[in-house]
């Protein structure tokens, strides 16, 4: 990336969901926070919109698609992190050990550190792309963990306050970056 070029990401947490499967639809509330996201988005001038293959992230990002007619790609690597092969009485406490030891691997998950390289690589080849302004939808915790690999202050804190949607604009200009949040949940 051109270090004089102005690049802007707009990271994208999926709306309400009914559940964690990767093909859990949008509740009802969701469709409606969708239609407010798009219009939130709208003004961004986005060039390009990525999505996880996750039903509920591009779902919350296809009514932007279609009022602006820019097509949606897919990008595994924005599934959400895998955090254990295995439901967790406490996942909650499990998701903070995770982000204090980065390299902790719950039986059939995925650490925090491989995933944040994960994240971080879809956001780098977006970036690496032609187009300045991008929309990317992904899920809770591997947004968390992207803002983290630019912004070490991002961590449990952060994930533990996010809402569904949420948005975080990234400004990469001059070799540096500046993050944001830009949406303010309605109702939440």
């Amino acid at each position: 990336m051109e270090k004089h070029r102005t690049k802007r990401v707009n990271l994208v947490r999926h709306c309400e969901s009914t559940g964690q499967a990767s093909d859990a639809p949008l509740t009802p509330r969701g469709f409606a926070q969708a239609q407010a996201l798009s219009s939130h988005l709208a003004g961004v001038g986005a060039q390009i919109v990525v999505s996880s293959p996750y039903l509920r992230a591009h779902q919350s990002v296809s009514p932007l698609t279609r009022g602006s007619g820019l097509p949606l790609r897919l990008d595994s690597r924005l599934a959400e992190r895998r955090l254990s092969g295995q439901p967790l009485e406490n996942w909650r406490d499990a998701i903070r050990q995770s982000f204090d030891d980065p390299e902790l691997v719950w039986p059939g998950g995925e650490s925090c550190r491989t995933a944040m390289a994960r994240g971080r690589a879809a956001l780098m080849d977006v970036l690496a792309r032609p187009e300045e302004t991008s929309v990317v939808a992904t899920h809770g915790n591997l947004m968390t963990l992207i803002l983290r690999s630019f912004d070490s202050s991002h961590g449990f804190t952060t994930w533990e306050k996010l809402s569904n949607p949420d948005v975080f604009c990234l400004v990469f200009q001059d070799g540096g970056v500046q993050i944001s949040r830009t949406w303010e949940a309605p109702g939440d």
